[in-house]
């Protein structure tokens, strides 16, 4: 018998929640689910030592991740001058979106 598993149909962006996050008093709407290659190349190239793009990088996974409508304020708000995001703040949110991409979790639960 040949060895075979079937994988499914994958998931439709249609049945999954809504994903945003909110600074700065403005909300920013995610796209609910990206795929999963864009993550593991992303992944990839954090990893990469010889890697300097780490700001580009960062400015890259913001424009897979937010709707375009998002993106261009999310832009605007990044370069204004009287509005500052620190760069904590930019990991943090990368952090946060990351854990519910992968759906997991970033601080384990006590017990």
């Amino acid at each position: 018998m040949a060895r075979f598993k079937d994988f499914g149909e994958g998931k439709s962006v249609k049945d999954m929640e809504p994903l945003s996050f909110k600074l700065h008093d403005e909300e920013f709407q995610c796209l609910p689910a990206i795929q999963g290659k864009f993550l593991l190349d992303l992944v990839s190239e954090a990893s990469d030592s010889e890697n300097m793009n780490s700001a580009k990088m960062i400015t890259d996974f913001f424009s897979h991740v937010l709707t375009d409508e998002s993106h261009e304020r999310f832009l605007s708000l990044i370069n204004d001058k009287d509005r500052i995001v620190m760069v904590d703040t930019l990991s943090d949110i990368v952090s946060w979106l990351m854990s519910e991409y992968t759906n997991r979790p970033e601080e384990q639960p006590e017990g």
